[in-house]
């Protein structure tokens, strides 16, 4: 008899699909990993492995199927505890330098468990698989894109065993309540196609539990520092109508985590006093970002792009990006590949965004937060997006407000800025007006100014800046502490014509 696989319903696996199960050995006394052919610790978090480095990789941008999953049973005899089950090629068996689909499943069962855990244990997939040196995890739910390095293939990390046997031990180790536990890794196409569509209802149901609470109706917000092994200064804060960037932590989701792992990387904070009701600054928020950011970063508002803005990893499920010839944001979602009007690619925009930095105009979010009612109103909300990929225009029209609909671009309708400017004036979006205002012509007379050696010395130090963020090309330099100086001054007069 064959493998069934159940998500929200049944799925036979073909036989001629190959399955292998291991049994996962107790831990040696010894040391939890030493029965791993590669090192395993939090030392190895943060690892990247470029693709001149690795053997192989899952998921990624170039793969419409893949992602993780959590299920908590109720019965345990759903969950067959200590397995590791293999559908599909494993890992030795695939060509070295091929990119392949993966679906991630671990079936838990715990008296102290119920649905509203399955994200927290999910979000811990991502922290965990970093631990084994070698095995690079990045994103998360149907974002996932997961490397082995060559070397640690070389030094025997060849099999799907080895890594659920990190899994299960680490889970089982920082989460005492799950009693059972069983991770099934797929690897075939056809499979892991069929229960795609499964996973994303699973997602679409948690997420649709925070939909009505709204942020002024709780006490405690919650920080968020599991990405901080790739962005030091970045720390989230997730709020009922602002959920994480990754889109996989709702603020349900946290307070679940807070309470089931107490110590672990997300908390409660009070949110204090409310600083600015439209752009959502918090004193308590402010106070949680200046501690876990070491000082970096001072405030954050939650509701704008560009006033302190929230910080992003680089895990985010979209990001923004500024264009400033219409005063307006695009949005793009990962996994896009073409390219933006601004002539950048998702990488490139999530470059400038990411790293735990404050660039305004690029910002990392969640598909939730987009559904939010607060959703960048400090900004103007919907009445400031000018530009979105069709694949995530389509997925949100439901949001998006009527009006607006017909009057926010695509990539099918402007490839290009001057494309662009068109198409909003033509649809007469709310930005329209300001494309269409001719700016003001200028006469300028030059008058030189002699300056003396003596004043020279005065006016040599024209400006001082603090911080200037500079992004150009996917490319992000911050120049810190300007000092503009200048051998020569030219005042200029100008005079408005008419």
């Amino acid at each position: 008899m064959g493998l069934t696989i159940n998500i929200l319903n049944p799925i036979q696996v073909p036989e001629n699909i190959p399955i292998k199960v291991y049994d996962i050995p107790p831990a040696p006394e010894k040391g939890m990993f030493l029965d791993i052919p590669v090192d395993v610790g939090p030392q190895y978090e943060g690892q990247r492995v470029r693709r001149e480095a690795m053997f192989v990789e899952f998921g990624g941008p170039k793969l419409k199927h893949k992602f993780e999953l959590v299920r908590v049973k109720m019965n345990p005899e759903e969950v067959d505890d200590g397995k590791v089950i293999v559908v599909g090629e494993d890992i030795n068996e695939l060509k070295r330098g091929g990119t392949y689909p993966l679906a991630i499943i671990l079936e838990v069962y715990g008296r102290g468990l119920d649905l509203n855990a399955e994200g927290v244990i999910e979000r811990r997939v991502h922290e965990f698989c970093n631990y084994v040196q070698g095995f690079m995890h990045l994103n998360q739910r149907y974002d996932i894109w997961l490397r082995v390095a060559d070397k640690s293939y070389s030094r025997g990390l060849t099999s799907f065993k080895y890594v659920g046997t990190v899994l299960y031990r680490l889970f089982r180790s920082a989460f005492p309540m799950i009693e059972k536990m069983q991770i099934t890794f797929v690897t075939n196409e056809e499979v892991v196609e069929k229960l795609f569509d499964q996973a994303l209802k699973v997602y679409e149901a948690r997420d649709a539990r925070i939909f009505g609470l709204r942020d002024e109706d709780v006490d405690l917000f919650y920080s968020c520092r599991l990405c901080q092994s790739f962005a030091p200064t970045h720390v989230c804060i997730i709020t009922p109508e602002r959920s994480a960037n990754c889109g996989a932590i709702t603020w349900i989701d946290a307070m679940m985590s807070a309470k089931i792992d107490p110590k672990g990387p997300i908390a409660p904070i009070q949110k204090g006093k409310l600083l600015d009701p439209i752009r959502g600054e918090w004193e308590g928020a402010n106070e949680a970002v200046r501690k876990l950011s070491g000082g970096s970063i001072q405030r954050v508002t939650l509701y704008s792009a560009f006033d302190y803005p929230h910080t992003s990893c680089g895990c985010f499920e979209c990001v923004t990006f500024y264009v400033p010839e219409v005063d307006g944001l695009g949005i793009v979602q990962r996994g896009y590949a073409g390219v933006t009007p601004v002539g950048l690619k998702f990488g490139d925009i999530a470059d400038s965004a990411g790293g735990g930095k404050q660039i305004p105009g690029f910002y990392g979010l969640g598909v939730l937060y987009m559904r939010s009612k607060k959703f960048l109103q400090a900004d103007g909300g919907w009445n400031r997006i000018v530009w979105m990929s069709s694949e995530l225009k389509e997925r949100l029209l439901d949001v998006i407000p009527q009006e607006l609909r017909d009057k926010i671009a695509t990539e099918k309708e402007a490839k290009t800025i001057e494309d662009l400017k068109k198409f909003l004036i033509e649809r007469k979006h709310p930005l329209a007006i300001k494309i269409t205002e001719k700016p003001a012509v200028e006469k300028v007379v030059e008058k030189p100014v002699t300056v003396t050696p003596k004043e020279e010395e005065k006016v040599e130090e024209v400006i001082s800046i603090p911080e200037i963020p500079i992004s150009m090309g996917g490319i992000s330099f911050i120049l810190k502490n300007v000092k503009i100086r200048a051998e020569k001054i030219v005042i200029k007069r100008t005079e408005e014509r008419k």
